[in-house]
């Protein structure tokens, strides 16, 4: 049975954000799925919840299962509810998790500076619209510029999303993953923060930072993510055979 491939967006954007990485899967012949989380993207008109998005990624992961070993990747907000996903009371039927541009816990002061950030983008005259753009632009490459965007931005639901995360008990749950666990993050990713509290919570994690490389990492150098996905779907691999 072949390894199956469950992919997790960030906040603001959608399944899309995965296009690159969906299209070297299927090339490669791996089944893999790229959920949209309640508000985002074709489910914008939706509230997002904790309870509601975490019912997403297990009804995915869980008919995935189905064919074969999971491989659980998810990026941003995405990877956080990825490690409280896997790392609860209950351990799902995920063989392998790679958290990218996550290694940062979601309370006190580092949140509400980056809700208060958001914020404050949101309300100028177009909701930061151009500057969003402008950023793309001048970090992404042209082609892979337009997959954040295209399912749309969940501007309506990014400070509730954010909020909620707060009751993420992220460090527990992550020292309790035994399951074979990649960290990736970009150089000047923000979301470094707590990056060595992330190791000492998961010694056996594999942490990957990519040079050059900001928070997003799967669309500034999808090469070396799509290098991520094959190493961890080999490991995988040779795991089901022995």
């Amino acid at each position: 049975m072949s390894v199956q491939i469950v992919l997790v967006h960030g906040i603001r954007t959608s399944a899309t954000m995965w296009r690159t990485q969906v299209a070297f899967l299927e090339e490669n012949g791996y089944a893999c799925i790229a959920v949209d989380l309640p508000g985002h993207g074709s489910r914008m008109q939706e509230d997002f919840t904790l309870h509601e998005a975490l019912h997403t990624i297990d009804a995915a992961v869980r008919a995935a299962a189905q064919d074969g070993p999971v491989l659980l990747v998810g990026h941003s907000m995405g990877g956080l509810l990825c490690l409280a996903y896997v790392g609860g009371a209950q351990p799902p039927p995920v063989a392998g998790l790679i958290a990218a541009s996550c290694t940062s816990i979601p309370h006190g002061a580092g949140l509400a500076a980056y809700r208060l950030f958001t914020r404050a983008v949101d309300s100028l005259p177009d909701r930061g619209m151009w500057l969003t753009g402008r950023i793309l632009e001048a970090t992404i490459p042209v082609e892979t510029r337009s997959d954040f965007a295209a399912g749309g931005y969940a501007l309506d639901t990014q400070d509730a999303a954010l909020r909620s995360l707060a009751a993420l008990d992220i460090a527990a749950a992550v020292a309790r993953i035994t399951i074979p666990l990649w960290f990736v993050n970009g150089q000047y990713d923000q979301l470094r923060l707590n990056e060595s509290l992330f190791r000492r919570l998961a010694p056996q994690a594999e942490l990957i930072v990519v040079p050059r490389t900001t928070h997003l990492v799967t669309a500034m150098r999808p090469q070396v993510f799509n290098a991520v996905l094959r190493l961890a779907i080999a490991t995988l691999d040779q795991g089901a055979e022995s």
